[in-house]
């Protein structure tokens, strides 16, 4: 590892600069490829690709609520506590945030309202990867619930040898998700945007990816 202190301000711009193109071609080919296969596949081309990308052969794409509960019941007790201290904070804070309705009569008669008004349906993505990252599944979840979006469903990848973390699980149920669906990349994004015959299409896309999911958020909003 090499330690970099006090670096001079003319070599910051190539001490942040990423290793990998911002915008590989390659990339952009196997996304539209991904989410073109997506849309016209659905649910079979979802199991293809989880198999093909992550190596596992899913039978049920949606996690089930024994599952879950399964999960649930191998989390620590350290871990559960921080986790429900956590989600507690985000909503505190998150509920001191929502927007007051605004209401003014600007002339006799006349009545202008301003309102915040809930995405009825929003899809959140969580990465997989070593780490659970169960801070981002509180981040994304808990806000949509207290905006009042009537479903929140959630994407996380699921590959062989490795299963759905059950702090992801937790903290999914302490967050009040609706769904859980083990499908990671740009195929999860695709059947966010354009659903399947088992995953209805959302509204709206958030969380965080590499650059797959990244670029094929980039084209499903397009």
């Amino acid at each position: 590892m090499d330690l970099i202190i006090h670096p001079a301000p003319g070599d910051l711009e190539s001490l942040t600069r990423r290793n990998i193109p911002s915008d590989d071609p390659a990339v952009a080919r196997r996304v539209a490829e991904i989410v073109e296969a997506v849309r016209t596949g659905g649910d079979t081309a979802l199991r293809r690709l989880a198999l093909e990308i992550d190596g596992v052969e899913l039978t049920a794409l949606c996690v089930s609520e024994e599952e879950i509960a399964e999960g649930c019941s191998k989390v620590k007790g350290h871990v559960g506590t921080a986790i429900r201290r956590a989600a507690a904070n985000i909503r505190a804070f998150h509920e001191a945030q929502r927007p007051a309705d605004v209401m003014v009569e600007t002339v006799d008669g006349v009545r202008c309202e301003q309102r915040a008004v809930p995405i009825e349906r929003v899809g959140l993505y969580v990465p997989g990867g070593r780490a659970p990252l169960f801070s981002t599944v509180l981040m994304l979840g808990i806000p949509a619930r207290l905006a009042g979006c009537r479903e929140v469903v959630m994407f996380t990848p699921q590959a062989k040898g490795h299963p759905i973390a059950p702090e992801i699980l937790y903290a999914a149920r302490e967050a009040g998700i609706d769904r859980i669906y083990r499908v990671g990349g740009a195929q999860a994004v695709a059947a966010m945007a354009y659903g399947t015959e088992s995953i209805g299409r959302v509204h709206k896309i958030f969380g965080p990816g590499n650059r797959y999911v990244t670029k094929a958020k980039q084209m499903v909003s397009d």
